[in-house]
């Protein structure tokens, strides 16, 4: 009852944006249906949620603009899956030991002790596909503040 209730809400928002965004969030639906399965078929099921999770990067542009902006919208959602890489590896750390006994995976198995550099580098993708996707949307200092701002509150985390 409360999945299809939920289902049915979600529904209700899609159907009330513009064609062009109907088709793109119909489009994520393969991407929803997999994401789930993933932890039993690659290590990598961190960048399944990152493409699945972030794809409202590219539906919230959409439903605004009519259509998606892909030179801006692209970049944006590439660093957002980093992003996601990022903090889903960390929390994966916490699994490894369940993970193991049930037998999935996640990126924090395979990384094991190359995640810092890991995270390192998912962290510049992020900050790198911010920076493309504002300079292709024309942002201005405040933005670019802001990016150097989380930039550093990473760099203090690593």
């Amino acid at each position: 009852v409360f999945l299809g209730l939920q289902l049915s809400a979600g529904l209700a928002v899609l159907l009330s944006l513009n064609m062009y965004s109907i088709a793109l969030g119909a489009a994520s639906m393969g991407l929803v249906v997999i994401y789930p399965l993933m932890k039993r078929v690659t290590y990598w099921p961190q960048l399944v949620l990152g493409f699945t999770f972030n794809w409202g990067a590219l539906l919230g542009a959409s439903s605004v603009l009519g259509a998606c902006p892909w030179h801006i919208c692209l970049p944006m959602y590439g660093g957002c899956v980093a992003w996601t890489l990022m903090y889903d590896t960390i929390y994966a750390h916490q699994d490894k030991a369940d993970d193991v006994k049930v037998g999935v995976k996640s990126t924090a198995l395979l990384l094991q002790n190359q995640t810092k550099p890991a995270l390192l580098a998912f962290s510049t993708c992020f900050l790198g596909g911010l920076l493309s996707a504002g300079s292709a949307a024309g942002m201005g200092a405040v933005y670019y503040g802001a990016v150097t701002a989380a930039g550093g509150h990473l760099g203090l985390q690593s």
